[in-house]
């Protein structure tokens, strides 16, 4: 007889790739802020490294798929863990190449950062395409939604921790230069993890589920993008990557330059902290809506937190810069203490409460009725994750144009879009394809 325990150690390692996942993928918001004063970038250039992160997504979702086919879920794993390793190595070579001649090497550094961070989000690709599965089918068909839940709470917590370690590194940095060197630390603590839980991994014995080709039948009709609500649902997808990205990472920008009509400028570590709390609260919204989930369908979660959070970003726009309240944050002495902050940066850092939820309802919205198209139309997701990518970039410009509190109409955009799928575009209009 098997034991239910023999799944534990499994099930713990896929818990710290979901953390692995999230700290690399927000190490992007203060390297933003590193980029634009080492290289004198605008706020649009500062988001290329995130752009070229999520870019690997659409280049590596199926190549990630056929080296999971060919290698299995844990060697598949380990290969990607050392992939981030090689990358992260790789950027703190450019901070030492930039620091041997800034001027000269400048051009140098910052296509080597690029290739960088594409290659780490190639690594990232491959994990997301591992540990959801392997939670699925670690245990019970009746666990596999606490799993996940438990699974995108330590996500959270990877999210949280890098921006709040990225703004104590940058503040520390600010009394002499910022640049890729001085965030050394956290290259080493990201550097640390990926070797820690790849040797883990290594040791611990991972049953395989069975890996079932995804090769479509010559003769078959129909495919998953023959179902309207599926392409809907990724399009909602693009821009809800974009904006559960781009809403931190542009307000750490937005905090650490001097706001316009306050003429307020927030500590690097302040701002690290207050985005860290965005990541925070999407923490206990995943842990709120598992409980919830059971409750309420996902249309009816989806159409609730997008049109909240669609408020909070149109109120986070018209609310006067002027308006403070006083926000608790960590100090880089570990102590609590309280700063004024612009209201409008409040309601940005509260929105994460609304969009933590959103990826699973879009999920399970947009695959709802595919029966055996089920898995194509699964793949397709992780490609469009470059929206994580593209819409940064977007919202970077537009402030460059027209400030940061204004540009924040980008993600209320994608608010409406996400709105309207909840809405409209989730229903299946295609019941009579064969599934």
């Amino acid at each position: 007889m098997i034991k239910k325990d023999r799944y534990a150690l499994p099930v713990l390692m896929m818990f710290l790739l979901f953390f692995v996942l999230a700290f690399a993928t927000n190490l992007n918001g203060p390297f933003g802020k590193i980029l634009k004063e080492q290289f004198e970038f605008n706020n649009m250039q500062s988001q290329l490294g995130t752009m070229i992160f999520f870019l690997s997504y659409l280049f590596m979702g199926i190549p990630s798929s056929g080296l999971i086919r060919i290698r299995g879920y844990k060697k598949s794993a380990i290969i990607a863990l050392i992939i981030a390793s090689i990358a992260t190595l790789g950027i703190y070579l450019v901070g030492v190449i930039a620091l041997q001649d800034p001027v000269r090497f400048k051009d140098l550094a910052i296509y080597l950062y690029l290739a960088c961070n594409f290659i780490l989000g190639a690594a990232m690709c491959i994990l997301n395409n591992v540990v959801n599965p392997m939670l699925n089918v670690l245990g019970t068909k009746k666990g596999a939604n606490q799993r996940l839940n438990f699974g995108g709470a330590l996500n959270s917590l990877g999210g949280t921790l890098a921006p709040a370690i990225g703004g104590m590194v940058i503040g520390a940095a600010a009394a002499n230069e910022i640049s890729i060197s001085a965030a050394n630390p956290l290259l080493f603590i990201a550097l640390g993890i990926f070797i820690s839980v790849g040797v883990g991994l290594f040791f611990v014995n991972i049953p395989e589920p069975n890996i079932v080709s995804n090769k479509k039948d010559i003769n078959e009709k129909y495919s998953a993008l023959s179902f309207v609500h599926l392409r809907y649902g990724i399009i909602a997808l693009f821009f809800y990557v974009g904006m559960e990205v781009t809403i931190p990472n542009i307000a750490f920008l937005y905090m650490t330059d001097p706001i316009s009509k306050t003429g307020l400028a927030i500590d690097s570590n302040i701002a690290g902290v207050l985005v860290g709390t965005y990541w925070l609260l999407m923490l206990f919204g995943r842990l709120i809506g598992g409980m919830l989930g059971k409750i309420f369908s996902s249309r009816q979660m989806l159409v609730t937190v997008s049109s909240i959070a669609s408020l909070l970003l149109v109120l986070a726009i018209f609310i006067p810069e002027t308006v403070l309240v006083k926000a608790p944050t960590l100090t880089s002495s570990l102590r609590i203490e309280f700063f004024q902050v612009p209201l409008s940066i409040m309601l940005l850092v509260l929105i994460g409460l609304f969009t933590s939820v959103m990826w699973p309802c879009i999920f399970n919205l947009a695959v709802d009725g595919l029966g055996k198209y089920t898995n194509q139309g699964s793949g397709l997701f992780m490609t469009m994750a470059v929206g994580g990518g593209v819409i940064p970039l977007l919202h970077g410009q537009i402030a460059d144009m027209i400030g940061f509190q204004n540009s924040y109409f980008v993600p209320f955009v994608a608010a409406v879009i996400i709105l309207f799928f909840g809405l409209k575009g989730s229903k299946n209009v295609n019941t009579n394809i064969p599934v």
